[in-house]
């Protein structure tokens, strides 16, 4: 029997419900270049599979956070300080604007009700792979109606001026010397500028710009 070529995204499930995982498995792998590789039925097994150092690579976590053996969000702050590169999306039955907000603030790529249209769960996949934010619309306006104050309004004094520079298209070297920070410290800053506006790439940072006023 040939085996087949190690291509395509790389996805885990982790969902405490056997047949949920079955079915987002079928459903991603209809798809070509999408993989699962990897399920969790609890938290506890999936801490311990992933924020292991030897870990495989993966490309995109599908979370559910109400599972047992430990706390969702505890663990999706875990992976995003120690594995950085995995995308989470968060797939939930809960899906108010406050949970919501939390995920994103501990470091979510994204967030799919349940409820929402199997075909959803996959764009955001393909999205949250791309280095973009994926959320409903309905969830837009949600967390905007919890916190009407633009984002860009909330950033720090240092924050503000990194946004500055990254919208008159500096790159992140020239920015460092600028600011007089290591071009790493700057990296972590436009890590958390991002997650702050609600954005996940160059191209939504300009969208967002854009639609605040922020350039011309």
């Amino acid at each position: 029997m040939n085996t087949p070529p190690d291509t395509g995204l790389r996805i885990a499930l982790a969902d405490d419900h056997a047949i949920v995982r079955l079915g987002f498995r079928r459903l991603l792998e209809l798809e070509p270049g999408l993989r699962v590789v990897a399920e969790f039925g609890d938290i506890g097994t999936a801490a311990a599979a992933l924020l292991d150092p030897a870990a495989p690579a993966l490309d995109v976590l599908i979370l559910d956070l109400s599972m047992p053996g430990g706390n969702g969000l505890d663990l999706l702050r875990r992976l995003h300080a120690q594995r950085p590169a995995l995308r989470v999306l968060v797939v939930s039955m809960h899906d108010g604007a406050a949970l919501v907000a939390q995920c994103l603030r501990a470091g979510a790529a994204g967030f799919v009700p349940k409820s929402s249209d199997p075909q959803a769960v996959v764009e955001a996949v393909q999205q949250v792979a791309r280095g973009e934010r994926a959320l409903p619309p309905a969830l837009v306006r949600a967390l905007r109606a919890l916190d009407p104050q633009p984002p860009h309004e909330q950033l720090t004094a240092r924050e503000a001026e990194l946004l500055r520079h990254l919208l008159d298209g500096q790159p992140l070297e020239a920015i460092a010397r600028r600011m007089g920070l290591s071009e790493k410290t700057v990296s972590n800053y436009q890590t958390l500028v991002r997650q702050k506006l609600g954005v996940g790439s160059a191209h939504e940072l300009l969208r967002y710009a854009r639609e605040h006023g922020l350039v011309d």
